[in-house]
């Protein structure tokens, strides 16, 4: 069934009225047209249009059928839920393992990416300091990534095309000090594989090129992080349970 707001509140007392009558005529009548709803709520074809819509239906029909619990036809759904819902479908567990595979490898985790790609990291970075013990930072800049970079570091760059500014200036500062890059991106961009040399692409389902890179969803940034933070409690969990039941059969000894 389709997802309708209906909020009551919105009625006045005549509205009220109506929605009462027709709820009870539902019960009794097999086809309430609506001329049979106006004569039955003395009042006109219009106000019953009116009332149906403003209560959240699209058209006085819709309204019927939800009282006599029909199936309503599904609304259009929108390109992008299509295209998460495609994404989630074809999503790759695999990448959630090989990053914190990498996350366990590295004692300090540097989070970067530029506009609404640095707020994923701000979001990444939180969670990861819930859930690990690790030095996390997520970083604006060029300048402060720069200052972080050491070979005990793995610089995560998030972007969803990797055109909106080059990071091959910090890629070649990682480099020369042996940080280890990931650069996570959402759309294939074959530019970029012959500098990097860790790459996850994330999907294969793109967002309409009439965007520009600022003005696309993250979403799917945010799916990743999902994932690879609920692995991380559920190894946690795991970890914590096993440790219990060593130290109890050690306490049995």
């Amino acid at each position: 069934m389709i997802m309708i707001n209906i909020d009551f509140n919105k009625l006045n007392p005549l509205e009220k009225m109506i929605n009462e009558t027709l709820i009870t005529l539902s019960k009794t009548a097999t086809n309430i047209t609506i001329t049979k709803a106006a004569e039955n709520c003395d009042c006109s074809v219009s106000k019953i249009s009116k009332f149906a819509k403003k209560l959240g239906f699209n058209n006085f029909k819709q309204y019927i059928d939800f009282l006599y619990g029909k199936d309503l036809p599904e609304n259009r759904s929108s390109v992008e839920l299509e295209r998460i819902k495609n994404f989630i479908d074809d999503f790759d567990i695999s990448l959630v393992d090989e990053f914190i595979k990498l996350l366990n490898s590295y004692k300090k985790i540097i989070l970067f990416g530029y506009g609404p790609s640095f707020i994923a990291t701000q979001y990444f970075e939180y969670k990861l300091r819930i859930n690990t013990n690790k030095f996390v930072i997520a970083v604006p800049d060029e300048i402060s990534v720069e200052s972080l970079l050491d070979d005990k570091s793995l610089l995560v760059i998030f972007s969803t095309t990797g055109k909106f500014k080059s990071f091959e200036r910090i890629n070649t500062l990682a480099k020369e000090k042996n940080c280890q890059v990931l650069l996570i991106v959402e759309e294939y961009n074959e530019s970029l594989l012959t500098n990097y040399s860790k790459i996850f692409w994330m999907s294969k389902f793109l967002q309409p090129d009439i965007l520009k890179p600022y003005e696309k969803s993250r979403i799917v940034f945010f799916i990743f992080i999902e994932e690879v933070i609920q692995r991380i409690i559920f190894n946690n969990r795991q970890d914590n349970f096993e440790q219990k039941q060593i130290n109890t059969e050690q306490e049995d000894i």
